[in-house]
């Protein structure tokens, strides 16, 4: 036996499983020495998204766990105490013939309105994205403008397009022998909320399919017209499948619209008694918490309502992915 001998870099290669470099030390692995490079650079979106996303969420679960109890005559802050009610404002929720008649509102809107807009948004990227089309710049930014202008703004202008008094659109129609038209009445408001909301998001869907467009590529185009595809098969066969993706996107963000509308009819409450304050979910829960003083009710009317959008989101999506779609 051989002792206080210094081990040849052989040795040490055998050791060790593979190649030793004289005076140069083994290089430690990478995952060891990186391993909280990744933690640190995601720390500050994690606390961020904790702070202004989860938080929140998790304290509207909490608040609408409670419910205020009255006690006595109800006069002074010590008679009003704050109690654990589990989900019996959820109970309430789904009691509620006011809650469930907005969400049919808002079903039958969402159902007649968004192919509509998608449609409208699907003509535009098409023609924008035509080779025959001038001034493709200009009528961007023309048909994406609406996008720009605030809902509450949007619905303050379209308002004085629809009240009798004040429409040139009212007013031609009657001269036309149309008689008086209404645009606020019990049978047309919706309509009449569904044709702001076109106005405003049918340019921002059409840029993202246009962007979409975009990204084909041009030999595509040129190997079908070498074919003898009209335009009218290039559109169909080439250019709408290649962007169902998008077009997919589209109606996720408008089904999460469509549940979130409170500002059109918020706004057109002040010309018309035909929208009440339960007209919509989210106007329900605005009235709950802030008219009615009802702050738990409220807060179990947006957490059903913040499940019942991810459900419908996220069934449509499998659904067009079942379907071969892929989003």
């Amino acid at each position: 036996m051989v002792t206080g001998h210094k081990q040849t870099p052989v040795a040490t290669a055998a050791a060790t499983g593979g190649p030793a470099v004289p005076g140069r030390r083994r290089p430690r692995p990478k995952g060891r020495r990186h391993g909280w490079a990744p933690v640190m650079l995601l720390s500050p979106f994690g606390l961020l998204f904790a702070l202004f996303f989860l938080l929140p969420i998790g304290y509207a679960v909490y608040q609408s766990l409670l419910r205020v109890h009255v006690s006595g005559l109800g006069l002074g802050p010590s008679s009003t105490t704050t109690v654990f009610a589990g989900f019996a404002n959820y109970t309430q929720v789904f009691s509620d013939s006011s809650f469930v008649q907005g969400v049919g509102r808002v079903l039958l809107f969402g159902i007649v309105q968004i192919p509509v807009m998608l449609a409208f948004a699907t003509v535009l990227a098409l023609l924008l994205d035509s080779a025959a089309i001038r001034l493709r710049r200009f009528f961007r930014l023309v048909y994406f403008l609406p996008y720009g202008i605030p809902g509450v703004i949007a619905a303050i202008l379209w308002s004085f397009l629809y009240l009798p008094g004040l429409s040139p659109i009212v007013a031609t129609l009657q001269h036309a022998g149309f008689g008086t038209v209404n645009f606020l009445g019990s049978d047309s408001t919706l309509w009449s909320i569904a044709n702001i909301v076109t106005w405003e998001y049918t340019g921002y869907n059409m840029l993202i399919i246009y962007a979409a467009l975009q990204a084909i590529p041009a030999d595509l185009y040129e190997a079908a017209r070498l074919d003898g595809a009209s335009e009218w098969k290039v559109a169909t066969r080439i250019k709408l499948p290649m962007v169902a993706s998008a077009l997919v996107l589209t109606a996720i963000f408008s089904i999460i619209g469509t549940l979130q509308l409170f500002s059109e009819p918020e706004v057109l409450r002040a010309v018309t008694t035909d929208i009440s304050t339960s007209y919509t979910p989210n106007l329900l829960a605005y009235t709950q918490a802030f008219i009615t003083n009802n702050p738990n009710y409220a807060a179990a009317i947006a957490v059903v309502l913040a499940v019942g959008t991810f459900v419908l989101s996220f069934g449509f999506l499998k659904l067009v992915q079942r379907r071969g779609v892929a989003a």
